[in-house]
């Protein structure tokens, strides 16, 4: 998740959308006053053998803590701050809504029957995998939308002012690019990638059953964006 006051804009980061690569390249043009969460310590070499800027400023200052934050802070010793896979609703609150509501606030969606054989795939690099159906069943896919629809919404309407698509990927990167004003466009990096030994488009592996579970967890999503299996 990344809050550029620089270039003011919010990104809210979904998983399994190249939100990893995404957050690495925004991050070279952050300034020293933006918010950028924590990666992961391989991603994070990466960015910076980049030369792009690291996490910095997501620890929120204990002056701006409500009176539960305070209470958690002095039983828990827990610091409140900005994560990965935060919300719309707890960055809203965090920051307020003058500037939840002057600066440009992005995210990204995936089609979801694809976006949950990445995560099957991601999970288990390896043989042996566990029944593909029985990872569909598991708690997984719904943890999908905790990081994905749950993030870019309130009270479920959207929450932010463009929720781009996966499937678009190069061309929503230029227009993101413009509309942001960078001096140049941004330059997604290969993080995460993995070698994935099983080609087949999703179409050929889920069955039925398993293709209708997965349209009745991401329903809302389908609706939104019109995806198709």
């Amino acid at each position: 998740m990344i809050i550029s006051h620089k270039y003011k804009f919010i990104f809210l980061k979904t998983e399994k959308t190249a939100g990893t690569s995404m957050e690495i390249a925004l991050s070279r043009f952050c300034g020293e006053q933006d918010i950028i969460t924590p990666i992961t310590p391989e991603d994070e070499i990466m960015r910076h053998t980049l030369g792009y800027r690291g996490s910095q400023n997501y620890s929120i200052p204990v002056s701006e803590y409500s009176f539960r934050d305070y209470l958690i802070f002095l039983i828990k010793r827990k610091r409140k701050r900005f994560y990965n896979h935060i919300t719309a609703r707890e960055v809203k609150n965090i920051i307020g809504e003058k500037i939840w509501d002057s600066y440009y606030k992005f995210c990204f969606e995936r089609n979801p029957w694809d976006r949950v054989m990445s995560l099957y795939y991601w999970r288990y690099k390896k043989e042996p995998r566990p029944a593909l159906s029985h990872f569909i069943d598991s708690k997984s896919p719904r943890s999908l939308k905790k990081r994905g629809y749950e993030v870019y919404t309130i009270d479920d309407s959207i929450a932010v002012d463009k929720v781009y698509l996966f499937e678009n990927l190069t061309s929503e990167i230029e227009i993101i690019s413009s509309i942001l004003g960078f001096p140049e466009k941004l330059k997604l990096p290969r993080a995460k990638s993995s070698f994935r030994d099983d080609k087949r488009h999703y179409r050929e592996i889920l069955i039925n059953s398993d293709k209708k579970k997965i349209e009745k967890i991401f329903s809302k999503e389908i609706a939104l964006f019109g995806y198709e299996f």
